[in-house]
């Protein structure tokens, strides 16, 4: 079983002191980063400081970003940090239309990155709550047709549906991460209802209280069934969300 921690990349400082936090936690192995175009670090620039402190490391490529007639914008960064697994996602074009995005697909990222850089492990993003169970696991299985290795989820709120989508995973036989995150302000619960489309249960409650029972019981799951599990601290530090969970 593999866990990781999502670190937000703000800067190589912030990078740096979010690490020195998450290695009191021993059984973290693995750090994943989104790669966010308002901040200045991308995301594989800061998983090479997760492997400069001994942690595998993947970061999530936007393929919205990526231009498929030019070369891959991140290998060369891929290989100087030694970095040999990582997560595609659609990507969100920016509000203001300020940065080129393209019409690339992640089935279509996933397929190139397959071809060009075979070594690498790719995982495919999956969305409980981005619309109904035939679609997004159809959805799904074109992407594992495309070459990925294996899963990562967005976070889950429900642990229902957790089982429900592990009984429809189970057949795949792939590698999943499953996500937990932290939700401790009536504003950001609005934002994952209102932005993601999630559907909280009525027992949700926007406390760290409940962000880690919610973790205990994801981290409880995936080891039931050998998978991995990934955390995601938001508006929480690594300590307070994990400690005594891991």
């Amino acid at each position: 079983m593999r866990v990781s921690v999502e670190l937000i990349p703000r800067s190589v400082e912030a990078m740096n002191a979010q690490l020195d936090e998450v290695q009191a936690f021993a059984r973290v192995d693995t750090i994943n980063v989104p790669d966010i175009l308002r901040f200045e670090l991308r995301a594989w620039d800061a998983c090479g400081l997760a492997r400069g402190r001994g942690y595998r490391a993947v970061p999530h490529l936007r393929a919205i970003d990526v231009d498929p007639g030019a070369p891959l914008p991140f290998a060369e960064s891929l290989d100087t940090h030694g970095l040999d697994e990582v997560l595609v996602i659609a990507g969100d074009a920016p509000p203001d239309m300020s940065k080129q995005v393209f019409e690339t697909s992640s089935e279509a990222l996933i397929r190139r990155l397959k071809r060009e850089r075979p070594h690498l492990r790719v995982y495919a993003a999956l969305d409980p709550y981005r619309q109904g169970f035939i679609a997004e696991r159809d959805y799904l299985l074109r992407k594992l047709d495309a070459g990925a290795d294996g899963l990562f989820t967005q976070p889950f709120f429900d642990l229902r549906l957790l089982e429900v989508w592990g009984d429809l995973l189970a057949p795949l036989g792939v590698p999943v991460f499953w996500g937990a995150t932290s939700v401790t302000t009536t504003k950001s619960a609005r934002y994952w209802t209102t932005r993601n489309r999630a559907v909280l249960p009525a027992s949700f409650a926007p406390t760290l209280a409940h962000s880690r029972e919610l973790a205990g019981g994801i981290l409880s799951f995936a080891a039931a069934r050998d998978d991995n599990v990934y955390f995601m601290p938001i508006r929480a530090s690594s300590r307070a969300y994990l400690e005594g969970i891991l």
